[in-house]
């Protein structure tokens, strides 16, 4: 066909039919040098550089590459083409909300190239969430629902994948809620469970999982991986292991990333011989973060000796240890009072493995010079520290205070926390162990009155315990449970027996003023032994008693945990808000250094 100068039209080119052909032949092994090559061949035969077939498909060949070229697809969009269709633009916003600057998706947005359709809003939202921007967010929510497009399921996936990426997981679940049972897909489902997962919401995560396993629907690895995070965020090992073995019936467990859950899983449920046997069972499938899963999981439950160890093969294997891979061999020293080998991980980690030290790293090391009792040292390190300390270093810093009566330095720390951040109910408490600790119970009073005046409200003491694939929880003092008191008979048959094994209350941890008689009965009935005492009733002799605490066990506690394991001959895993305890025989893994 011929044009009116006598020319071929440009929809009928052959170098632009050629160049087109090449480029989709090209989809399944996609290059950025075949597509500029095959750019400039259609240009140099005479293809209109504005010729939207051709940029169609240009575009669509850089978005399939592993690292589409962001520059290259703008100027192809923006240049070449004087009025982009929808399918173009919705193309570059997609490469853009994937790269590594977001931001430029929604500036492409505001520029109106070309009408919204249904492809639209979810590379934006995507990089909403990427940005953590809730209010772009919201805004890209309002304008699909005025435009008629916020109904369309894959809309609604993005939306429930950004409120729950950005905190709100109810809103994510009222999104989720919207979705007609029969248009949900696999990713509404692991959008869901993922943003509970992401927001610390372990019973959620297992109650939308089994709505999906009511309805028939076959989860795929990043579901699986949703639902074991939240079996080790509570701790229940037992139905950790029933999902292990529905993941071996669907033939999931060799996914790399089930694998490394299921490590995660077993460290942080105190099974640490479990996580090593899995981890070794992965064979060829090991990555570094199956190693680093089990460092972590090693020095958290107090083997940290085993985890520099198993650092040490990771390394004559020439794997290359990752940021996460050094706060597990960091974390490991320090919970084992390492100092100098902390700071030799530590400089090999920046001249070997050429890793710059984040905040995690530098804090760490803040927590190994305050747990030695070098707080000193640990306030001369913040000082001098390369990034701005956040709260969480001065956090740990208090902590230490606390722990070695370092009043001045602790009032210090404690000023740069109301600053970072103020109304922090473990900063209070922190505060007030140090001034109890000295002796000072008139600023304990005066502490407790300001949390009261400024609405501050101290977390209570819970503890969960999983028996027969079901986990209880307890609260200090708490006579809500059934069998409440059976559970106090059993607390004062315990109380009876520490005694005769010569237990001499600690009550230097009731942080209060009051007489010693009511000091001893407030130890008796912290969380942690409300749990102990319902599992010792209701568990068989010889089984471990496995605890999850919210807060970090006292000192009292930490003693009676280890009587208890050897008067009633169990082995009893406590994990706190920062570490697990192993308590066996009368000892603990922690050697009392925590």
């Amino acid at each position: 066909m011929l044009d009116a100068a006598g020319g071929r039209t440009p929809s009928t080119h052959p170098a632009l039919r050629h160049c087109v052909a090449l480029l989709r032949l090209h989809l399944a092994s996609p290059s950025l040098a075949a597509a500029k090559q095959l750019h400039a061949r259609a240009l140099r035969a005479g293809v209109p550089p504005s010729h939207p077939l051709l940029a169609k498909h240009l575009l669509f060949h850089l978005a399939a590459l592993r690292a589409p070229p962001l520059r290259y697809a703008v100027a192809v969009l923006t240049r070449v083409l004087p009025d982009p269709d929808p399918f173009s633009l919705n193309t570059v916003i997609r490469i853009a909300a994937s790269s590594p600057r977001p931001r430029l998706a929604l500036a492409l947005h505001a520029r109106r190239l070309a009408p919204p359709d249904t492809h639209t809003y979810p590379p934006l939202l995507q990089a909403c969430a990427r940005l953590l921007s809730l209010r772009d967010g919201e805004r890209i929510h309002a304008e699909a629902a005025k435009n008629g497009l916020a109904t369309l399921v894959f809309v609604k996936n993005s939306l429930v994948h950004l409120y729950g990426t950005c905190g709100l997981f109810e809103s994510a679940h009222r999104v989720f809620d919207e979705i007609p049972l029969r248009e949900r897909n696999l990713v509404s489902w692991n959008s869901m469970l993922n943003g509970f997962a992401a927001n610390g919401r372990p019973n959620e995560v297992l109650t939308v999982f089994r709505e999906m396993m009511d309805v028939d629907f076959a989860p795929d690895g990043f579901t699986m991986v949703s639902v074991l995070t939240a079996c080790a965020e509570i701790g229940a090992l037992a139905l950790g292991r029933r999902v292990h073995a529905y993941l071996a019936k669907i033939g999931l467990v060799g996914n790399s990333h089930v694998g490394n859950a299921l490590i995660d899983l077993y460290a942080k449920c105190g099974s640490v011989d479990d996580a090593r046997r899995f981890f070794e069972e992965m064979g060829t499938e090991q990555t570094v973060v199956s190693w680093t899963s089990l460092i972590v999981g090693l020095a958290v439950n107090g083997f940290g000796k085993q985890a520099l160890e198993l650092f040490g093969v990771m390394e004559r294997k020439k794997l290359v240890p990752t940021e996460i891979t050094m706060v597990g061999v960091l974390y490991a020293c320090s919970h084992c009072g390492l100092v100098d080998d902390g700071f030799m991980y530590f400089d090999r980690m920046k001249e070997e493995y050429g890793i710059t030290p984040r905040i995690e790293h530098l804090g760490c090391m803040v927590d190994l010079l305050g747990r030695a009792g070098k707080v000193e040292e640990a306030y001369d390190y913040i000082v001098n520290m390369p990034l701005e300390p956040n709260a969480v270093v001065w956090r740990t810093l208090l902590g230490a205070c606390a722990m070695h009566k370092k009043l001045e330095l602790g009032e210090a720390a404690w000023a740069r926390l109301v600053e970072l951040d103020p109304g922090h109910s473990g900063d209070y408490v922190l505060l007030s162990n140090l001034y109890a600790a000295v002796g000072r119970w008139a600023d304990v009073h005066v502490l407790r009155k300001t949390m009261a005046k400024d609405g501050v409200r101290k977390n209570p003491g819970r503890s969960l315990v999983e028996l027969r694939n079901s986990v209880y929880e307890f609260v200090m003092g708490d006579r809500s449970h059934p069998e409440s008191e059976q559970i106090y008979k059993m607390l004062a048959e315990i109380a009876e027996r520490l005694r005769h094994e010569g237990y001499i209350p600690r009550t230097s941890n009731v942080l209060a003023d009051i007489e010693e008689e009511e000091k001893e009965t407030a130890l008796n009935y912290h969380s942690e032994r409300l749990a102990i005492a319902f599992a010792l009733l209701k568990s068989l002799p010889g089984t471990p008693i496995r605890i999850v605490k919210n807060l970090r066990v006292c000192g009292d506690c930490h003693t009676v945990t280890k009587l208890i394991s050897k008067i009633y001959d169990r082995e009893i895993i406590v994990r706190d808000r920062s570490r697990f305890h192993h308590f066996k025989s009368g000892s603990c893994s922690c050697k009392d250094y925590w």
